[in-house]
């Protein structure tokens, strides 16, 4: 579905009034279901943490399914680490600031920073001419072809799904989290430097109740197993054959939401794992929407529900799609990228 840059009169705008209406409705916060999300999520994290301890004293190879487990749940953690960080999760700012902290240290993010970095995504995200802050590295099809040797071979390595999705998501939270950027304030610099010394803390406590290798370990699988599902989800949230990239003087904010921005429809208890933040669309229209109300402003009107749904069925061909071709319009694989070489030197010939 397409929604352009409209004139006044014009229907689109009538529609882009109408959206906003709807989005209003779901903005608002409540503390309620925000207590209730962290008690049905940190309470059984804090259980599995519980029962871990006293299986590994047996096999620690009984302990590995609940850090699996585990790691799911902390998917969800991060969704309301996420919401704070837009200020949506709960009506109070400082509430969301230590609700952010809180779930910062499980999911080993300073808050400030990574909110952020976030904004400017959310402000670039589908643009051409602003990519680097907060997304999937994502080169236009010329540009890759422009590219030198070092600089395609480096692209094919991050882009491949193992280091896509199980490296990449262990050195972000590891090891890229514990270092502010260098254009970051004083206030985001600070908010690393306090995660890093609250996460010293817990490995200090952690490794005295469980023993540093097996707690090394668990937490290993645990931000393992989170950290390559959140990237999935990410990746799948933008990397979509029929994705919105524009340049700057055609980007818009809408579109690049309900077009650059997936619908991904996931059975009910994925989609309680992952904060329903498969409702991407809805999201990126709107990010003080908070999760627990996306799918009822999703179904509150027509316009949202002609976003064309990705299953998990069809989003594992996602994995082939690796570059942006701006004659075709969508994500394609490298297969096009040699046609259009190819192309390109017959042109030459001629």
């Amino acid at each position: 579905m397409a929604i352009s840059p409209s004139a006044p009169g014009d229907p689109d705008r009538d529609a882009r009034k109408r959206l906003r209406a709807v989005l209003l409705q779901y903005q608002r916060p409540s503390t309620g279901r925000a207590l209730w999300q962290l008690f049905n999520t940190i309470v059984p994290y804090v259980l599995l943490w519980y029962l871990m301890y006293y299986v590994k004293e047996i096999s620690l190879w009984l302990a590995l399914p609940l850090a699996m487990l585990a790691g799911a749940l902390l998917v969800r953690v991060f969704i309301f680490f996420h919401d704070c960080g837009h200020g949506s999760f709960f009506k109070s700012h400082w509430a969301n600031a230590l609700a952010g902290f809180v779930a910062g240290i499980l999911t080993f993010t300073p808050y400030y920073h990574w909110r952020w970095q976030h904004g400017i995504h959310h402000g670039t995200s589908g643009h051409l001419d602003k990519r680097g802050v907060g997304d999937v590295w994502t080169m236009t099809v010329q540009e890759y072809l422009e590219s030198s040797r070092w600089k395609r071979f480096s692209y094919q390595f991050v882009r491949n799904p193992f280091v896509l999705f199980v490296i990449a998501p262990l050195y972000v939270f590891l090891f890229r989290q514990r270092f502010a950027s260098s254009d970051a304030s004083p206030r985001e610099r600070h908010s690393v430097w306090w995660m890093n010394f609250a996460l010293l803390c817990v490995a200090v406590l952690m490794s005295w109740l469980f023993g540093f290798g097996s707690y090394l370990l668990l937490q290993a699988v645990v931000l393992t197993v989170a950290g390559a599902s959140g990237i999935w989800l990410f990746y799948i949230q933008h990397q979509f054959e029929d994705a919105y990239w524009e340049r700057d003087k055609d980007w818009d904010y809408t579109a690049a939401a309900l077009q650059g921005s997936s619908y991904y429809k996931l059975p009910r208890i994925l989609q309680w794992f992952s904060g329903n933040i498969g409702f991407h669309h809805i999201h990126h229209l709107s990010p003080q929407i908070p999760n627990y109300n996306l799918q009822r402003c999703h179904e509150a009107d027509t316009i949202f529900q002609q976003v064309k749904p990705i299953t998990v069925f069809a989003s594992l061909k996602s994995l082939r799609l690796r570059l942006w071709d701006e004659a075709a319009r969508k994500l394609v694989g490298y297969r096009r990228m040699r046609q259009v070489r190819k192309e390109q030197r017959r042109k030459r010939r001629l």
